[in-house]
């Protein structure tokens, strides 16, 4: 972005100082992080007061900076804009700055999946177009406009992460971005609390079409039942279907691991056989995604294949990385809901990648009232493995620490708050001939596991 601060103040249609010759180039709302050029954005909450950090902005470089109405001492000697709201400021400019980009914009969300979708989408694209996605966490209604703003005005292709933790605050974001190109890549239990049912989760995800182009497409996922009734019931909405069942618009016809990653055949929209460098058949399903906007931009199978079969996802999501005592983990310890549980654990139960299996598992946050069932219900899943070993990590895994000893389940270890136990366990137990799967909520932070491993 370069603006002149003249322009953005008459886009929030706010007064200022000293706009007259001032050129902003970005926009910040931390001092620790800002660039020559930056727009400072400071916000005033319970413990701390942007507005002191004003002047340590244009030390760093700031070309100007908000300021809040009601904020008394704005110093006079400064490029100032004057605004009631500094959040609501943030998302205004970035709003009319989307006005002014030529560039597809595709908006993903689901429960699980959101940020490897993401990756996905941007690691196809990114050798044929000039692409930005969402850096992180920034995927709610202050990391979202920060996004934006950070777009070059030649950028082709934006793909936009959308998280939420109620109702309004996906569509608010849809809005915000207007996508050519939404993408929801399933409904799992995160944010039950919050949105009450499975169904309460499909109808937040939805929203993603609120700020849908007309003419824009809708990709989904069409093993999900829940989201059929919307999809159905949206007029004059353009949707494509993916998943595993036959009949879908794209349809995954054949998959298995290799040391390459997962291999898998497809039917449809696309056809033939693909390669991603991450295990799981949740990952392939995400990769669907990322298939299908790739061949409405124009890149033809031959293209995909290749570009797909670079592609680097964020870590912790179904990476293999080799511990020092020749064991493969797959860490997917980045989240964790019942619904990535059981496919990360159905991967497990599938591959013949290593002899000896086991699984690390850490408690699964956000799940309200029923915390305790999903917990326990993990059980059933787990009899159908043949696992040498089974780790619980975390106060909530004791339910199903519990529910395995009262089966009788073997070669289960629990422990409430000290990883070290469960390193220990792994660093005398498993060899060359191990594959162990790590998973839990981020509040766990499970990949210690991994990091004692490689100390060892």
């Amino acid at each position: 972005m370069r603006r002149q601060l003249k322009e953005l103040a008459q886009w929030l249609n706010a007064d200022g100082q000293m706009l007259e010759n001032s050129i902003v180039t970005g926009v910040s709302i931390d001092t620790r992080t800002i660039a020559p050029g930056d727009l400072f954005i400071p916000f005033r909450g319970e413990q701390v007061n942007g507005h002191r950090f004003v002047r340590q902005a244009f030390e760093k470089g700031a070309a100007a900076s908000l300021w809040l109405k009601d904020e008394p001492d704005a110093p006079q000697d400064l490029p100032l804009i004057f605004v009631d709201d500094a959040e609501k400021a943030l998302q205004q400019i970035a709003k009319s700055y989307r006005y002014l980009l030529d560039c597809k914009i595709i908006g993903v969300t689901g429960s699980n999946g959101k940020t490897s979708t993401k990756d996905l989408i941007a690691g196809v694209l990114s050798p044929h177009f000039k692409v930005k996605k969402t850096e992180g966490n920034f995927n709610n209604e202050l990391g979202l406009p920060l996004t934006l703003l950070s777009l070059e005005e030649d950028t082709e292709v934006a793909v936009l992460e959308m998280g939420m933790s109620g109702f309004g605050e996906i569509s608010f974001l849809s809005e915000m971005a207007e996508p050519h190109f939404a993408v929801i890549t399933n409904i799992g239990e995160a944010h039950m609390q919050d949105l009450g049912s499975r169904e309460g989760i499909a109808k937040a995800k939805f929203e993603i079409i609120d700020g849908l182009q007309d003419g824009g497409i809708l990709f989904y996922d069409g093993d999900e039942p829940l989201l059929k009734p919307f999809v159905e019931s949206a007029n004059g909405l353009f949707s494509v279907s993916f998943g595993h069942q036959n009949g879908l618009d794209l349809s995954i016809t054949d998959l298995y691991a290799s040391d390459e990653g997962s291999r898998f055949t497809i039917s449809g929209k696309v056809n033939g056989t693909f390669t991603i460098p991450v295990y799981g058949s949740h990952q392939v399903k995400n990769a669907l995604a990322a298939i299908l906007i790739a061949n409405e931009l124009g890149m033809t199978a031959d293209q995909i294949r290749e570009s797909l079969k670079n592609c680097r996802l964020t870590d912790m999501r179904m990476q293999p990385v080799l511990a020092d005592n020749g064991a493969l983990y797959i860490n997917d310890a980045y989240n964790a809901a019942p619904t990535s549980m059981s496919a990360a654990l159905n991967f497990l139960k599938e591959t013949a990648l290593r002899s000896e299996k086991w699984v690390v598992l850490g408690d699964m946050l956000e799940l309200g009232d029923d915390e305790r069932y999903y917990h326990e219900s993990i059980a059933d899943q787990l009899g159908t493995l043949s696992l040498n070993g089974i780790l619980l990590y975390g106060p909530r895994m004791k339910w199903l620490f519990e529910k395995l000893q009262q089966s009788g389940q073997p070669n289960v270890y629990w422990s409430e708050t000290d990883i070290e136990p469960i390193v220990n366990v792994l660093s005398k137990d498993t060899n060359e001939n191990s594959i162990v799967l790590l998973k839990g909520s981020r509040g766990v932070e499970l990949e210690r596991v991994l990091d004692g491993m490689l100390a060892k």
